[in-house]
């Protein structure tokens, strides 16, 4: 081939090339907006929006994998005691089940949030078993738990590992056994501080251990020990701290509750092992999330092993779902939502007050003075997500007769 025919087919080969390049390019970056292969999220936000715009009078809700009508169409679902299409029917004599806790009292803030929340998912999001560097821990989400406390004051993470479980349920039974003599749960006794959280002698008794009662009973034993210790409290509200002393005493912190929406926040905990979780921190329980946080490794690594031989690991989806939550809280150095939360519970705690201050026949606990808070920088309350009842006639022997008398159901 001659040297300008040569020179000609380079210039023509060179041409096409930086034109299908530039096409390329602008496919890639430009996004134009008749491309349908970057429309597929327009169908799945305009089916999420349609559902959420269904009203339900404020007493339910109407969810994408919820209830459907006979067309198949989402409908609402009440919340407890009321009824009809839009949940505005009152249903007349109605029990209030009051024996769980149900974070929905922060549903209204995160309606206010919706487009800083909300998340897509591509059906090939996180299809395979591992992350991308074989772990099972999003290391985004593990840098903002990090920053969470950081900024709530309210636990010292420096030089700690984080564990991810389902909630505190699988944390508190991995932990125990990271904890036992030998990983042989046998061979420590798991005790708890009464009064305790209902199902709490459930939880941490198990065909692998023994749950071996109030804490106080044991004082003076000899023996491998497991403490469990809630702080604040559940039921009653208190800042609790370890009981039992000894080198043979190991401790499982759960601090659920230890935010600024339900107590003051007088330090930051620097224990060896902390449980938190995100139910209790946004409301999102039916994601089951939570977190230990650990200061010695190698019960930090048998925790993992625990999850890993468990569930292998928590789900991708719900841990993309708790790193944009925690993107939101985090935003606002958590005022947003602290505040939203504390002025919620301490209203609903103004009128339960009022209501009980009429009746002789029924109390409920008494709370510590105000503390000064360093996450609000001020004296604060506590205001506690439950109620610890106590009947105050003798012969009301069985108190939860005497709620049943008034349509209430509560975990005796």
């Amino acid at each position: 081939m001659k040297p300008k025919a040569q020179i000609t087919m380079f210039t023509v080969v060179l041409g096409v090339s930086i034109v299908l390049n530039f096409f390329s390019f602008g496919r890639l970056y430009l996004n134009s907006d008749d491309d349908p292969d970057l429309t597929w999220t327009e169908d799945a936000a305009e089916e999420a929006e349609a559902v959420a715009s269904i009203k339900c009078s404020g007493h339910g809700m109407a969810f994408l994998d919820g209830l459907v009508s006979v067309e198949g169409k989402p409908v609402c679902e009440c919340h407890a005691c009321y009824t009809g299409p839009d949940c505005a029917g009152v249903i007349q004599g109605c029990f209030i089940e009051a024996d769980s806790g149900d974070p929905m009292f922060l549903e209204p803030f995160w309606m206010q949030h919706a487009s800083g929340s909300t998340i897509v998912l591509a059906p090939w999001h996180r299809m395979s078993y591992d992350l991308g560097d074989g772990s099972l821990i999003s290391k985004e989400l593990e840098t903002r738990i990090h920053k969470l406390h950081e900024i709530t004051k309210n636990a010292n993470t420096d030089g700690k590992y984080i564990v991810f479980g389902a909630g505190s349920t699988q944390l508190l039974n991995a932990a125990v056994h990271a904890l036992s003599v030998d990983n042989d749960p046998a061979a420590s006794r798991v005790v708890a501080s009464t009064p305790h959280y209902p199902g709490a002698d459930r939880i941490l008794d198990s065909d692998n251990y023994d749950f071996n009662g109030d804490t106080y009973t044991h004082k003076n034993d000899i023996g491998n020990f497991i403490e469990f210790v809630t702080s604040p409290d559940n039921p009653d509200g208190q800042l609790r701290k370890g009981i039992l002393e000894g080198s043979n005493v190991k401790r499982i912190h759960d601090f659920a509750y230890y935010w600024p929406h339900y107590t003051a926040i007088p330090y930051p905990t620097d224990e060896d092992l902390m449980l938190f979780t995100l139910s209790t921190l946004t409301g999102h329980g039916g994601s089951r999330f939570g977190w230990a946080i650990v200061k010695d490794k190698a019960v930090y690594e048998d925790m993992l092993k625990y999850m890993s031989l468990s569930t292998y690991g928590v789900s991708k989806e719900t841990q993309l779902r708790a790193l944009k939550l925690l993107d939101v809280v985090i935003a606002t150095a958590g005022r947003e939502m602290f505040d939203f939360g504390y002025s919620t519970m301490k209203e609903r705690w103004g009128k339960f007050s009022k209501v009980l201050s009429m009746s002789k026949r029924i109390s409920c606990q008494q709370f510590d003075p105000l503390r000064f808070c360093n996450y609000f920088q001020e004296l604060k309350g506590p205001t506690p997500p439950f109620v610890w009842l106590k009947c105050e006639r003798e012969e009301d022997v069985d108190c939860n007769a005497v709620l049943k008398l008034v349509n209430m159901i509560d975990w005796p």
